[in-house]
C-alpha cells in the first residue's frame, strides 16, 4: 500500500447523493480477485452510451479532469453491497482521496484499509470545492494527513476526522496485517511480559 502523507491536486466533481458500490463498479467487472484492470469499469454505466462508446458529458471523460487524484462525490458515497473493488477501481483510476459530506460505513472502511482516504467536510466546504472542480478544473486543493487538514485556494484549511490506527496505516503505507509485522518485536516483548507477570501472581516464579 502507497504511503499517503501530503497530496496537491485538481479535482473532479460528482456530485450525485447515494452513488452506490454498483454504480461505482458494476457486478459485470467483478470477476477478478485482483486489482488489474478494474479501473476500466470505474463509473461504467455513466461513463459509456448503450452503443459502448464514451460519453463526452460525463467527468471522467472530459480531458481537463484526466490528471485529478481528488474526488469530490455527492453524499452518502459508497451505499450498498460491500465491495472492496469500489476502492481498488478507484485507486486504479488514480484516485488518492474521496471528498463528501458522509460516507457509508462498509465503503469507508475498505477504502481506508487500501489506501485511499476519505475525507469527510461540511456542507458549506463541500459546495465550494464542487464550484471550483466544475468552474475551474485546474484549481487545486492541498490534503495533509498529518494535520488532517484540506487547504483551499483561498487559503482556507479546514479539518476532518480519522480514527487513529487507519491514520498511522496510511502514513506508514502498510494495512492492518502490514501493521502487526511492523510491530512484531514490540507484540511478542509485551507477550513475554503479560505471560511472566501472570506466571509470577500465581506464585509459579
Amino acid at each position: 500500500m502507497e504511503k499517503f502523507t501530503k497530496l496537491t491536486s485538481t479535482m473532479l466533481p460528482l456530485p450525485q447523493c447515494d452513488v452506490d458500490t454498483d454504480q461505482i463498479i458494476p457486478a459485470t467487472y467483478l470477476k477478478v480477485t485482483n486489482k488489474d484492470g478494474l479501473a476500466e469499469g470505474l463509473f461504467a454505466r455513466w461513463c459509456y452510451k448503450p452503443d459502448g462508446t464514451f460519453d463526452p458529458d460525463f467527468a471522467l471523460n472530459q480531458p481537463q479532469y484526466q490528471s485529478a487524484q481528488v474526488l469530490v462525490a455527492g453524499d452518502n458515497f459508497g451505499t450498498g453491497s460491500s465491495r472492496e473493488h469500489a476502492p481498488w477501481a478507484l485507486l486504479g483510476r488514480g484516485f488518492r482521496v474521496v471528498v463528501s459530506t458522509s460516507f457509508a460505513d462498509i465503503f469507508r472502511n475498505n477504502a481506508l484499509k487500501n489506501g485511499l482516504l476519505p475525507v469527510v467536510v461540511d456542507e458549506q466546504t463541500h459546495q465550494q470545492l464542487i464550484s471550483l472542480a466544475t468552474e475551474d478544473p485546474n484549481s487545486q486543493i492541498e490534503i495533509d494527513l498529518a494535520e488532517q487538514s484540506l487547504k483551499l485556494p483561498d487559503d482556507r484549511i479546514v479539518t476532518f476526522p480519522i480514527d487513529s490506527f487507519s491514520k498511522i496505516c496510511l502514513l506508514e503505507g502498510v494495512d492492518q496485517l502490514g501493521y502487526l509485522l511492523n510491530h512484531e518485536p514490540e507484540i511478542a516483548a509485551y507477550e513475554e511480559n503479560w505471560v511472566g507477570d501472570r506466571f509470577y501472581e500465581r506464585g509459579l516464579g
